[in-house]
């Protein structure tokens, strides 16, 4: 405990602070807390299964989000919004669910390399259970490889999940197509997508798309941490993985966390009350920053693609001579907040898999950094974090070199 309280005393007074780090977290916006903040203890604050007026209220607050959360992805209906903790409950809801309930008609599930870890660890367990689990490759900037997906499709999938965006280096996945050729080949498979990191920065529309399984989080559009959602299609069944309490949930047991669904309701309406401006400003942002540091420091090299095939908030760039945790820390101490590969290998100091998907080499998987810019991001603040990137560089650079690097 003491190092880390040295590691914060470290920072000092700082002159500005730009967090960066939405992947991971977010702090909640003033707008969407005042929001929140009735339903903890003057309204709607009761069991939203119970007959008083507590109770009624909480049923219709979360009936109210359920409605508004599924017309931002395309949904008719609000009981095919399922309120889970996040996105990672979500995601095993999704898998396991789906699996389970279809185990009797085959054992294949189809998913990309460049899937986040709350997939590809639930994939892995499943095999524990007989199923097969097959990747299928991406190109260089994270692109499913539809060719092969042609080639791996058949009969024998149950259950297939790609991302609608890419959460690392924000490469807008051919979903649709994705589809229509798993769907081709095996009509009664389950599509599934985690689509965390395009709902509310991307055109995304369930029927559009034809998936039968979404998953969307809340803090991932500013929202409160502790709260997502999986999006079941009509007609579409999934064993349940808890039992417990009888909620509103059919597929989640235990009491309704209230206000943290009107914020996740609360932080969508915001992201999508100015959706084109929004994106506008965040691609205008996210390429000043990606060009700021490809033509201001060398050795530098961007992961993903670059315009319209991105994440209008993503920019992941790898710097060579430079290590990426090391990089974190510097910048932290200047008062920016980003992080190195993604959220679950950052601890274990493990490349992204993702990165070495797309053919990466460790050195460079390595020295890579995550940032996502928001609504809220000005220009000013994108000025300090090129300015300060140049300098925690230059600095862990001049270190490599003083060493024999």
């Amino acid at each position: 405990m003491g190092d880390v309280e040295e590691l914060i005393k470290a920072h000092g007074e700082l002159k500005r602070e730009v967090y960066l780090d939405f992947e991971n977290s977010s702090p909640v916006p003033g707008e969407i807390l005042e929001v929140m903040l009735p339903y903890f203890n003057r309204v709607a604050y009761g069991n939203p299964t119970l007959t008083h007026k507590p109770g009624w209220e909480a049923y219709e607050a979360i009936s109210k989000s359920a409605e508004k959360i599924a017309s931002f992805i395309g949904s008719k209906e609000p009981e095919e919004i399922n309120f889970t903790p996040g996105e990672t409950e979500a995601n095993n809801l999704a898998l396991i669910g789906a699996a389970l309930r279809r185990k009797e008609k085959g054992r294949k599930i189809l998913v990309s390399e460049v899937e986040p870890l709350s997939i590809l660890h639930v994939c892995r367990m499943l095999e524990n259970y007989g199923f097969t689990t097959v990747n299928v490759p991406v190109d260089e900037e994270g692109f499913i490889n539809l060719e092969r997906l042609k080639e791996l499709a058949d009969r024998e999938v149950i259950l297939a999940s790609f991302m609608a965006v890419n959460n690392e280096i924000g490469t807008i996945e051919p979903l649709r197509e994705a589809v229509e050729i798993v769907k081709d080949k095996s009509p009664e498979a389950i599509f599934h997508t985690d689509a965390s990191d395009a709902y509310g920065r991307v055109r995304f529309d369930v029927g559009r798309l034809d998936v039968d399984l979404a998953t969307i989080s809340s803090y991932k559009i500013l929202g409160p941490r502790g709260i997502g959602a999986l999006y079941v299609k009509g007609g579409v069944s999934l064993e349940k993985i808890l039992e417990g309490q009888f909620g509103t949930q059919k597929l989640w047991p235990g009491v309704e966390n209230t206000p943290l669904i009107v914020g996740f309701a609360a932080a969508s309406e915001k992201a999508f009350s100015n959706f084109d401006g929004n994106v506008a400003h965040m691609a205008r942002l996210r390429d000043k920053l990606i060009s700021g540091i490809l033509n201001g420091l060398d050795g530098t090299i961007l992961n993903g693609p670059l315009g319209d095939r991105r994440a209008p908030d993503n920019v992941n760039v790898s710097f060579l001579k430079c290590e990426g945790e090391s990089l974190t820390v510097e910048l932290s101490l200047r008062g920016v907040y980003v992080s190195s590969g993604s959220a679950c290998t950052r601890r274990i100091l493990q490349p992204s898999h993702v990165l070495l998907a797309i053919g990466r080499r460790f050195e460079e998987a390595h020295g890579s950094i995550l940032m996502k810019v928001t609504r809220y991001h000005t220009d000013e603040d994108i000025e300090y974090v090129l300015q300060s990137i140049r300098e925690a560089v230059s600095r862990l650079r001049m270190i490599y070199g003083s060493m024999g690097g």
